[in-house]
């Protein structure tokens, strides 16, 4: 979401919060990736901690990890390639590594990622460049990590973001003319009570994300649906997962083919229908994520529903 009006001619270099009151609530429509950090995956180490032990004795054949990185890559941009695109909720899952004598945190799906410390100043230097932008950073999956791992995470979001890091807040009481007069543009969701221990980190029951876990477009939308009527109107965000979740079976047949040729690629179009039908709002869609954002013009997309509240508003004032 480009908060900010922007000179270049690019459609997607738009002032995302046009159709938004300065004054009022952030409950616009948010663009946001899965797995966001899965971009690069590191076939030459261990199997990570979230996986099976079978998974892990598989994987000392050489072949199985590059089979795997076809199903854990969900993402073909980087981090600053995203939010350039429009994208500004961060789905985030991270790990200490078994054998690192740096003991530095990594992004993980399967196989490790980037070192967390680095995506994350990726991230600050487009903020520090659009002084006006906003992210969500959704730190909801944990794996091996006990108190020291996580106090070495929060320092490194610390050094990343520094001023930048929004105090956790009621939703209602944040408008886009505090933030900026604060200069807060990171919201850090922390699904750990380890959370409680410093005023930044968001507990994870402010930002739900369901999950579908489907492998059909009909069962999905039907899911996203259900799971709209029923969020909480006020005191949150919501995360609406447009995503599709492969079976074992799934992997089996398209084994080769990988997540995005299998799954995603036919299926993103009727997924991107649905959100063209969607309206933000109180009871309607927040934060939408998907799997490859660039494959159609979905962060776009998301963008413009915004649009709708403008209209919403200009109808009012008849």
């Amino acid at each position: 979401m480009i908060l900010e009006e922007s000179q270049n001619s690019n459609p997607r270099e738009k002032n995302e919060w046009g159709a938004v009151t300065l004054r009022k609530p952030v409950p616009t429509s948010v663009a946001g990736s899965h797995d966001s950090f899965s971009y690069w995956v590191d076939e030459k180490s261990p199997v990570g901690p979230d996986q099976t032990p079978a998974i892990k004795r598989l994987a000392r054949i050489s072949l199985v990890k590059k089979l795997m990185k076809k199903w854990s890559v969900t993402q073909n941009l980087t981090f600053r390639e995203q939010l350039e695109a429009g994208i500004r909720y961060f789905d985030l899952r991270v790990s200490s590594k078994p054998g690192d004598a740096d003991q530095e945190i990594y992004f993980i799906h399967g196989l490790f990622g980037i070192k967390v410390s680095d995506g994350l100043m990726e991230i600050d230097s487009f903020l520090t460049q659009h002084p006006q932008e906003i992210v969500f950073l959704d730190f909801n999956h944990f794996y091996a990590m006990d108190e020291a791992h996580h106090k070495r995470l929060v320092l490194r979001i610390q050094e990343a973001f520094g001023n930048k890091l929004c105090s956790a807040c009621s939703v209602e009481s944040m408008t886009l003319q505090a933030l900026w007069k604060k200069k807060c543009q990171v919201l850090i969701f922390y699904h750990c009570p380890f959370y409680k221990q410093y005023p930044f980190l968001w507990p994870g029951k402010k930002i739900p994300a369901p999950w579908a876990n489907t492998t059909s477009v009909r069962k999905l939308i039907l899911f996203l649906e259900t799971t709209l009527s029923e969020r909480a109107p006020r005191g949150s965000f919501h995360v609406s997962q447009a995503i599709l979740t492969p079976r074992v079976k799934t992997i089996a047949r398209g084994l080769v083919g990988g997540l995005k040729n299998t799954l995603v690629h036919r299926n993103l179009p009727a997924i991107l229908d649905w959100v063209k039908t969607q309206k933000p709002g109180a009871m309607g869609v927040n934060i939408i994520t998907s799997d490859f954002v660039d494959l159609v013009d979905f962060a776009t997309t998301v963008i413009e529903l915004n649009d709708l509240l403008q209209e919403d508003r200009a109808l009012a004032k008849c």
